[in-house]
């Protein structure tokens, strides 16, 4: 089974730009390697197109469909999803879940927003990432990974306590809303009651 095929049947995590503000070509380009489902907002559509990708899904309004009808050519072949009472971010999460894709990458979400997605993380393998950094949720309990010697950042809500235990030893303290920290080299483990978010810095 070749690896094209392999991605159409979903196994590959979508990319979903829903704007482009911080977001560059180099930040995009690792997570279409395998070619995966590829949905872009409106807001998005001219710059992505500006980088020579091919567009799977638009999400846009009716106007805007119109408007863009030759894409449905040139980029085909390419579907139209009507943005009017759900927003974007809305449509795309149950176009992809419709469509029994199994993760996404979301790009140009505010990482402040995040615990707007928590019905989400709960349906798809959502990484979120914004600017500079990646994020990945923990959904309540313990998660361990292998880290070489860098900052990652810590997303919950406000006061939530989260553990850290690695070769520095265990560490408990509140999340003040986001908590940056230094991680060593090394297997670091995560533990928290409540869902609550990793951020890694991405090494463009």
């Amino acid at each position: 089974m070749s690896s094209h095929h392999f991605v159409k049947e979903q196994q590959e995590p979508a990319v979903f730009i829903l704007k482009v503000e911080g977001i560059s070509f180099e930040t995009v380009a690792p997570l279409l390697e395998w070619s995966p489902t590829l949905l872009v907002a409106q807001e998005a559509v001219e710059v992505v197109l500006s980088w020579g990708i091919k567009i799977d899904v638009v999400l846009g309004t009716l106007a805007f469909q119109s408007e863009h009808r030759y894409l449905l050519e040139e980029q085909y072949p390419l579907r139209f999803l009507t943005v009017s009472s759900l927003t974007a971010l809305e449509e795309g999460i149950h176009y992809l879940l419709a469509s029994q894709h199994k993760g996404v990458h979301l790009l140009g979400f505010d990482h402040q927003n995040h615990q707007q997605l928590e019905e989400e993380i709960h349906h798809l393998d959502l990484t979120l990432v914004d600017g500079d950094w990646k994020y990945y949720p923990v959904k309540g309990g313990k998660f361990s990974k292998w880290f070489a010697a860098a900052k990652i950042r810590l997303l919950a809500a406000e006061n939530q306590p989260v553990e850290v235990s690695n070769a520095e030893g265990p560490l408990l303290f509140p999340v003040c809303y986001l908590t940056q920290l230094e991680v060593p080299e090394g297997i670091s483990t995560f533990s928290s009651t409540d869902i609550f978010w990793i951020g890694e810095q991405v090494r463009g």
